[in-house]
């Protein structure tokens, strides 16, 4: 969505809300008017019109870009930017990267639709104990990440990502309420996950149309940080059990910090600084939960290579593909938290395994070499494309300007 100026004598007063993902398209002729005005406005005082009202009088068309946002300051308005020599190449750019982050359904999409018509396969020949082998706990940390992300890009209006992030939540429910058909997840957990997953749908979307009180979507961000923050450390902690204790205390005090850091942000006792820490929390430990996913299944294949062989080549290169189509976007918009995500999940989840299949003689050498050349040459075409698109010497300067801003 982007905001724009129309002549007011063309076409009647609307209003629209700004986004953080806009471009702008002044062309020559359209910038010549607005210097021409600006000039007479500086040496003519004739009938007291002022710079404003006669800029609205001109044909001026006007579509603004803002500057990239990070992801503490992703519901931050941003000042407008120009001086892009290339606003076209920009444009074309800034289009095409938004629907690379929407193609990346359909190989999320695949990853997803084998397990769900197994599962299917499974209840409807009463072989229930096959769906024993799918971990709950780990479907339901899936589920609230991809919730939490949900809310982040509904903040910034990537409408691409809302539909990426809508359908993770979508699929894994559907296998979490096989897995409460088939008796393999309790109840009562299922039935609180139905509560939340319904009500963070019905709060996104109606916080998406502007319908939702400022006031109940601060307590929703307030939950999804409280419980991704506290799923966090616990998650990590169980990966290495039993070489560790079987213990919850880790989610415990995480929980007690993520409430203390809550209310005093609530309070105003933090700082500006803090305040958006918090407020960025839930964000990036949705995306910490994904980049660990990876990780606990390369241990997983450290201390058991026979588990290898069970791994889909097809899934992983699905998910380095999907993670690897939301690059360009991430970059394109500096948001740190995205890139970051997506990059460690397409390089350690997606071609890692990969690589792991290839060394325990998984997958031919021609398929891993194929699958290397591809990846390699997507980051390649993002980084200059970024780089000229920006107008930039080198693309080092791009992910500069990510880490630190521009």
């Amino acid at each position: 969505m982007a905001g724009s100026l129309v002549p007011l004598s063309k076409v009647p007063l609307q209003f629209s809300r700004p986004s953080n993902c806009c471009v702008f398209d002044l062309r020559s002729h359209q910038l010549e008017r607005y210097q021409t005005c600006l000039k007479q406005s500086q040496q003519s005082s004739i009938g007291n019109i002022s710079f404003k009202e006669s800029l609205l009088l001109q044909p001026l068309t006007y579509h603004r870009r803002l500057s990239p946002v990070r992801a503490l300051d992703s519901d931050v308005p941003q000042p407008i930017q120009e001086g892009y020599e290339k606003a076209r190449n920009f444009e074309q750019w800034d289009s095409l990267t938004a629907k690379f982050a929407g193609a990346a359904n359909i190989p999320f999409l695949l990853l997803q639709l084998p397990q769900i018509i197994l599962n299917a396969r499974n209840l409807l020949v009463g072989n229930s104990t096959a769906l024993f082998a799918v971990p709950w706990l780990g479907m339901f940390t899936g589920l609230l990440g991809n919730l939490s992300l949900l809310s982040y890009f509904i903040k910034k209006r990537e409408n691409e990502v809302v539909v990426v992030q809508t359908l993770g939540v979508v699929s894994m429910y559907v296998v979490i309420t096989q897995l409460a058909i088939a008796g393999a997840m309790p109840l009562p957990h299922y039935i609180a996950t139905s509560v939340v997953v319904f009500s963070g749908l019905v709060l996104n979307f109606m916080n998406y149309f502007y319908l939702l009180h400022p006031g109940i979507w601060h307590l929703w961000e307030d939950f999804i940080t409280i419980a991704g923050f506290s799923a966090l450390p616990q998650v990590m902690w169980s990966t290495f059990i039993p070489y560790v204790p079987n213990t919850i205390l880790p989610g415990l005090m995480a929980f007690a910090t993520a409430v203390l850091a809550v209310l005093m942000a609530r309070l105003g006792k933090l700082s500006e600084s803090g305040i958006k820490f918090v407020g960025s929390m839930s964000a990036w430990t949705a995306t910490l939960l994904f980049m660990w996913m990876p990780v606990a299944q390369m241990w997983t294949n450290l201390l058991n290579p026979d588990n290898i062989k069970g791994l889909s080549a097809t899934s992983m290169l699905l998910a380095m593909v999907g993670n690897g189509l939301m690059i360009p976007r991430a970059l394109l918009t500096r948001d740190l938290m995205w890139f970051t995500g997506s990059t460690w999940a397409t390089v350690f989840y997606g071609w890692g395994n990969l690589l792991c299949l290839y060394c325990f003689n998984g997958v031919s050498r021609e398929f891993f070499l194929a699958a290397t050349i591809g990846f390699l040459s997507w980051i390649g075409i993002t980084l200059w494309r970024d780089k000229e698109v920006y107008g930039h010497s080198s693309p080092l300067t791009s992910l500069k300007e990510l880490v630190f801003g521009p």
